[in-house]
């Protein structure tokens, strides 16, 4: 089992961190181990909250395995949570929070997982600090694919 945090400040609006959060059909064209994303079940849960429920297909090395999880994204709260539905999981939660800062929105990114297999679950662990600040690059890079570097696209300018 492990829980793991990060916390940045990125030169972005919460609002447009959470729109790239939340995108998650977009994760193939920019985290490199997501393979395939497949969403259903959108629904409106309230004012400026949506839930789905999404299956990654996923890929490293020789490892290939698809899991299911919901997503909800709350707008008013500048939050973005994820639940598992099933997959090689005991159990997957994670939550990215948006907060606005001087500098543009200090991120709050957080997961706690489980593997079914406890050999599984050692070895990834042990890697899971780089793993996961592997992710947070590619969604920092996605931002400024997206933003620009300073978080002002174009029409904002």
């Amino acid at each position: 089992m492990a829980v793991h945090r990060v916390t940045r400040i990125l030169p972005y609006t919460p609002d447009q961190l959470l729109d790239l959060v939340a995108d998650v059909r977009a994760y193939p064209e920019f985290v490199p181990w997501v393979t395939s994303m497949r969403v259903w079940n959108e629904r409106e849960e309230g004012p400026g909250v949506t839930l789905l429920d999404a299956e990654a297909g996923v890929g490293f090395a020789v490892l290939r395995e698809k899991f299911s999880t919901w997503v909800r994204r709350d707008a008013n709260l500048n939050v973005v949570e994820v639940g598992l539905i099933r997959g090689p999981f005991k159990h997957l939660k994670n939550r990215w929070e948006f907060h606005p800062h001087p500098d543009g929105a200090r991120l709050e990114f957080m997961i706690d997982f489980a593997f079914r297999s406890r050999m599984l679950d050692m070895m990834l662990s042990a890697n899971f600090d780089r793993a996961v600040n592997a992710l947070i690059r590619c969604f920092e890079a996605r931002a400024r694919t997206l933003y620009g570097p300073s978080g002002r696209t174009a029409a904002q300018s």
